[in-house]
């Protein structure tokens, strides 16, 4: 419920009044039960569905529907998740995954997604690394996350709200403000989660918050080393900063998130190449329409886009049609200076692109990229690939044909003779 305080600026009561029809209440219970039984006493709900519920409120539109349930307790969340296991059963607990690191667990309970974590505040001994965790409470727990919106819980003793740090002011107000004046600098990838929640939410960055990322932004990439190279930059937070992009490219509204990272100076996290980038969008979007994937296509259009790959190491995969992806724009360059391309017939096209062994997501990349002469490419990607022989290898052995070189050769004369009715 919302109501006026003495200030005039309106608030949430601090005991929800709501009805949390749409939470699994018997699941919660067993968990509550069990938590109980190995003395864990303080267990809250935290994550996207708080603040995703508030704003529905707020909002008067309908209540969210639940699709995972994410716990926060002050205890072990290791010990909490093998004792659910013990308890409920391993035909109801499945998929336990334990992350001794961080003392978190992820499961399914009755097929329903379950993560625990024990309450933690973070240190960082260097910008940008991995940070050291100890144990603390509830309250505490909140203050080490980004946004706050997203630093409020509902504590299931009694269904109450947590918001030590203002979290219902930020959703009435609209805006994403970072939880202290080095969040930005301890965890350079909350600007991409900003960017992501900008562009998701309507919301617009509180002022003292973009403030931080401009400023800390000129620092970049924040490493003791004396060269400003952002190769330097820990490999914890490359692994990171690939992580959170892969998650604003599968969102629907990518462009314009892309749009605010652009605007703010985040691109800088990659290179100045793509910080600088005015074609993006035209190559995303021909990247969603081939199938290639987005993060490839992005960093594709850097200068250093292969030893990019290789800091957030992208699986080889993606690495080897990156490198491909050169070879073929040196091609097309080298092509483009002689002519000889204006005489060349499908078939020849065809050949010259299967003769050099390039994958077909390479050629794709390729396209993406406009590069000089794409339009043959797209030719050859969307339709000349496609085209065989009009006679199988057996229909022609039927005939006469013997196995061999012979039979080869003219399998592909017969391709050929199919792809030039194209012209």
């Amino acid at each position: 419920m919302i109501h006026q305080n003495d200030t005039g600026i309106s608030s949430f009561e601090s005991k929800l009044t709501i009805s949390w029809v749409n939470l699994p209440q018997s699941l919660i219970q067993e968990i509550i039960k069990v938590s109980q039984d190995i003395g864990i006493h303080s267990i809250a709900i935290v994550g996207g569905f708080v603040r995703d519920q508030l704003l529905k409120e707020i909002q008067e539109d309908t209540l969210l529907s639940l699709r995972d349930l994410d716990l926060v307790v002050e205890g072990s969340a290791s010990n909490l998740a093998y004792e659910l296991q013990s308890q409920l059963g391993s035909s109801r607990v499945s998929n336990l995954q334990i992350h001794d690191s961080y003392n978190t667990a992820e499961m399914k309970i009755d097929g329903f997604p379950v993560d625990l974590a024990t309450a933690r505040i973070e240190h960082y001994s260097e910008p940008g690394k991995n940070p050291n965790i100890t144990p603390c409470s509830l309250k505490e727990d909140l203050s080490r996350r980004d946004f706050t919106i997203n630093a409020m819980a509902i504590d299931l003793s009694d269904m109450s709200l947590l918001d030590p740090l203002g979290g219902q002011d930020s959703l009435l107000k609209k805006e994403l403000k970072f939880l202290h004046p080095k969040s930005v600098k301890e965890d350079p990838t909350r600007i991409i989660r900003a960017a992501r929640y900008s562009s998701r939410l309507l919301f617009d960055l509180e002022p003292n918050s973009l403030n931080q990322i401009r400023s800390t932004l000129k620092e970049w990439p924040w490493v003791s080393s004396k060269s400003k190279s952002s190769q330097n930059a820990p490999p914890a937070l490359s692994t990171r900063l690939r992580l959170e992009m892969e998650i604003l490219l599968n969102q629907e509204n990518w462009a314009i998130a892309l749009e605010k990272l652009q605007k703010w100076g985040g691109l800088l996290l990659f290179d100045q190449n793509l910080q600088d980038d005015q074609t993006w969008q035209r190559r995303l979007r021909w990247a969603s329409k081939l199938k290639v994937n987005l993060l490839t296509a992005f960093i594709s259009a850097s200068k250093s886009s292969t030893s990019l790959a290789a800091r957030l190491q992208l699986p080889m995969q993606q690495q080897n049609l990156l490198i491909q992806n050169l070879e073929i724009q040196e091609f097309l360059f080298d092509l483009n200076l002689n002519k000889e391309y204006l005489h060349w017939s499908p078939s020849k096209w065809t050949y010259e692109i299967e003769q050099s062994n390039w994958n077909h997501e390479a050629v794709a990349l390729a396209i993406c990229n406009a590069s000089t002469l794409w339009g043959p490419l797209l030719r050859w990607w969307s339709r000349w690939r496609l085209i065989q022989s009009p006679i199988s290898a057996n229909e022609l052995m039927k005939r006469g044909w013997d196995p061999g070189p012979n039979l080869g050769e003219e399998l592909k004369r017969l391709r050929a003779k199919a792809l030039d009715r194209y012209k």
